[in-house]
């Protein structure tokens, strides 16, 4: 399930930086295949996948990163 909300996250920012799959997958030097299945959350990606997503995106890992429920909860409990 975790899978499935990075490569949710993934093909948001991807969407929004103006990119379509076929271009982003040759930007991080992968196959659209690949892409397409970090995407649907079929396969997970690597620390180094996700480093270089985010480098090629100009996000921050934390940015990237799907929101978990503890952070969250744990960010609400600061904060208050």
């Amino acid at each position: 399930m975790a899978t499935n909300r990075w490569g949710k996250r993934i093909k948001a920012f991807r969407k929004l930086k103006g990119y379509t799959q076929i271009e982003f997958a040759d930007v991080l030097g992968i196959s659209v295949s690949q892409l397409g299945e970090i995407e649907r959350g079929r396969r997970t990606p690597t620390t180094e996948n996700l480093e270089n997503i985010a480098n090629k995106l100009d996000v921050s890992l934390e940015e990237l990163q799907p929101n978990n429920k503890e952070r969250e909860e744990r960010r609400y409990v600061e904060n208050r």
